[in-house]
């Protein structure tokens, strides 16, 4: 069985879209707990919050990893970055069963990925993608590091990162909205 969310409901079908690897992709992963992520944009959240016009695609925030176990590993990489995103966000997961077409995605844990289209067997809707979240924490199925837990090197390396991403000419207008609110200080930052 393989997992994949979305924010929209009634799907069908999972039909390949530009991808962050600049082809049309699927996603999936044969963990429903690592779907999670993705119950929620907290970039294009944070526009919409804020009445930031964008037209383009959204960028994507993934602050996440895999412990040694093989259990995503949430971050938040700013406070309360977990409720800020996912807290009231309602979503769907979808599950699915390809036999054929679905290729795994090296790099990322129990991620695969399909150029076609995928039937959807089954769709569960998620009321709260926060509660979801920390119900899965509850049960071992994910780790969740928390702001507060990060040590000094992470949060410098937290700082040097959103600071390299605002000044680099290549981010989107709404990408560097998002670090603009969250990462007040790249604020000295000059804007490209």
């Amino acid at each position: 069985m393989y997992y994949h969310a979305s924010q929209t409901g009634d799907i069908l079908c999972l039909q390949p879209r530009l991808s962050q690897h600049g082809i049309p992709l699927v996603y999936l992963s044969s963990k429903r707990e690592n779907v999670l992520v993705y119950l929620s944009n907290a970039v294009e959240k944070c526009c919409r919050e804020t009445g930031f016009a964008h037209t383009g695609r959204w960028s994507k925030w993934g602050p996440y990893g895999f412990t040694e176990q093989g259990l995503l590993r949430l971050e938040e990489y700013y406070p309360h970055a977990l409720e800020d995103t996912y807290q009231g966000v309602s979503a769907y997961i979808y599950s699915t069963n390809p036999t054929q077409g679905v290729e795994n995605l090296p790099g990322i844990t129990d991620a695969y990925v399909s150029k076609t289209p995928v039937p959807v067997l089954g769709c569960e809707r998620i009321a709260d993608a926060y509660a979801e979240i920390l119900r899965a924490e509850q049960e071992g199925k994910i780790v969740i590091h928390r702001y507060e837990e990060m040590s000094p090197a992470q949060l410098a390396w937290i700082r040097d990162t959103a600071l390299q991403e605002y000044a680099d000419p290549q981010t989107g207008p709404d990408y560097r909205h998002f670090l603009r609110c969250k990462f007040p200080f790249v604020l000295g930052l000059k804007d490209n």
